[in-house]
């Protein structure tokens, strides 16, 4: 999960707004003029394939020096990276949940320097309403930083948006295991293509990790990769962070339980859940059977991917029993129906697979956005099938915190993994 890009301080508005407003033109770095690559047209009697570059656009080239100054502004204390970036805007060519092609974007990050053969570290952002809060779009985001933390030590950092964020068409499908998988797996592919344009080739081995729904997004990554989604492709570690892998069981119990975790931003996850839920699952045909006046009116007009998140919680009240109708707060306590199978959807990621490759899951005891609960439902369906999935404790802290003091010790994990 894990909105507040800006409630932490780390986005200026104006530039965000100004992202929003030249998507179809991205700016180019004032640090470097980009190098734009387009894709070759597919032939029309062939759909282009999946993971397919449609443009790759070099975004900012940082020094050495630049890039150590760039994260420990952005709180990554005690990485010293070996390498200077080249931060790469790459579009590609994905799925909806419907199967029907469109288009995603990420970030592919890379060493300016180091082997031939780069390993690539998937890092699977937050909750973010607000589509010019990816790390494509804002260079300020902890999620651009935490890809270039990694390729500062030598691997290639690839960050997906997901669908319907970043330059993706659309609205975005939040929390939907489909297509956050089907996603990062094209988002693997075009980092392939990305990286041999630089002469240089992508290890098959990927290591997965992300923060909150990152984290969930990562655990449905490995389950895919070690599934065999794509034969170039196989997992080599998993670490997941402060991630929602469990909706049905942990995130939406505590959330209504009033003691465990904040309400307001409850409020900000419930309301973005149902309304990207609604339009793939159709559980409610009127805003005003989930949401209680007068928010059955401005929710869903706050969630349409335009709207900054600052703008977004001033028109939330204070806690659920305020914005959920009776009927849909119970509904939601005792899912059925269409409404289940929306929480299945985006539910067990850490079920049904037994992972090959090593596995470790963080948490903090503070945080009050995603329970707790979740780590440990997840430790206990792994240890079920014989995988020690030890938990990280990171402490006293809370969410948004939790991200990034994670961030470091996974990076220190996955180098020590051969």
């Amino acid at each position: 999960m894990t909105p507040r890009h800006l409630r932490t301080g780390l986005a200026a508005t104006a530039a965000a707004s100004a992202a929003v407003s030249a998507l179809a033109a991205p700016p180019a770095s004032a640090s470097a003029p980009p190098r734009a690559h387009s894709a070759p047209s597919a032939p029309s009697a062939r759909p282009a394939a999946r993971g397919a570059v449609v443009s790759d656009e070099r975004i900012e080239r940082l020094s050495r020096a630049a890039t150590a100054r760039r994260l420990d502004d952005l709180g990554f204390r005690g990485t010293r990276p070996r390498y200077g970036v080249d931060v790469h805007r790459v579009v590609y060519r994905t799925v909806t949940g419907r199967g029907a092609p469109t288009t995603a974007s990420g970030l592919v990050v890379l060493p300016r320097g180091g082997p031939h053969r780069l390993r690539a570290v998937q890092y699977g952002h937050g909750t973010m309403a607000f589509r010019g809060d990816t790390g494509t779009m804002d260079p300020t985001s902890r999620d651009r930083g935490a890809a270039a933390m990694f390729a500062g030590a030598g691997f290639a950092g690839v960050a997906p948006d997901y669908l319907g964020l970043g330059l993706g068409p659309g609205r975005h499908p939040y929390m939907d295991v489909a297509t956050e998988t089907s996603a990062s797996v094209d988002m693997l592919r075009a980092a392939r293509t990305v990286v041999a344009r630089g002469h240089r080739a992508l290890d098959r081995r990927v290591f997965v990790t992300g923060f909150s729904q990152g984290g969930h997004a990562a655990m449905a990554l490995g389950r895919a990769l070690q599934g065999g989604a794509d034969r170039n492709l196989a997992l080599a570690a998993l670490a997941p962070v402060s991630g929602p892998y469990e909706l049905g069981r942990a995130q939406i119990p505590d959330s209504l339980d009033g003691t465990s975790l904040d309400p307001k931003e409850v409020n900000f996850y419930f309301g973005y859940w149902l309304t990207a839920a609604n339009r793939t699952n159709r559980f409610y045909r009127d805003p005003s059977e989930v949401f209680r006046a007068p928010y059955d009116k401005t929710i869903p007009r706050l969630f349409d991917g335009k709207h900054q998140e600052a703008e977004i919680f001033k028109g939330l009240p204070d806690g659920p029993s305020d914005m959920l109708t009776p009927r849909a707060a119970q509904w939601m306590r005792h899912p059925s129906g269409a409404l289940l199978r929306a929480v299945r959807a985006g539910d067990g990621v850490c079920e049904g697979w037994t992972p090959k490759a090593p596995v470790r899951l963080y948490t903090a005891r503070r945080d009050r956005d995603v329970t707790t609960r979740n780590a440990a439902l997840c430790r206990e369906s792994l240890r079920a099938r014989g995988v020690d999935a030890p938990i990280v404790d990171l402490g006293d802290l809370d969410h948004m915190a939790s991200g990034v003091a994670a961030m470091p010790d996974v990076l220190r994990w996955f180098q020590s993994v051969r």
